[in-house]
């Protein structure tokens, strides 16, 4: 099972549907642990002690400072880049998928692109 932690932007209806289909799920959001309008360097920061997978829709900032943690040898638990233009019902079936199969630590240092 997987820890994740979705971004301020990251959709709503995705993190509500995963919640619902899979009520188990370690998943939480930065406004509920205090990290609202955070920087991404910060967040992944927590997220690295948390030992949490960043969900986000920025395509942009987020995996160029995950690649910076990573050059920097720091530790980065993985981020999962989603486009925002997928349909919400795919990306939950695709993180519940990961969610089931994957093992700890799989994702370390890896920056993982949706469409999967």
């Amino acid at each position: 099972m997987l820890r994740m932690l979705a971004d301020e932007n990251f959709s709503g209806p995705v993190v509500r549907g995963l919640l619902r289909r899979k009520p188990g799920i370690d998943l939480v959001r930065v406004q509920d642990v205090g990290l609202a309008q955070a920087s991404d360097p910060d967040i992944l920061d927590w997220a690295a002690r948390e030992g949490r997978i960043i969900l986000t829709h920025d395509l942009s900032t987020m995996p160029f400072y995950a690649y910076q943690r990573i050059g920097g040898g720091l530790p980065m638990p993985g981020v999962f880049a989603v486009g925002a233009w997928l349909a919400y019902a795919q990306v939950i079936d695709d993180l519940e998928l990961l969610d089931g199969a994957s093992i700890k630590g799989e994702w370390e240092g890896q920056v993982l692109h949706f469409p999967v």
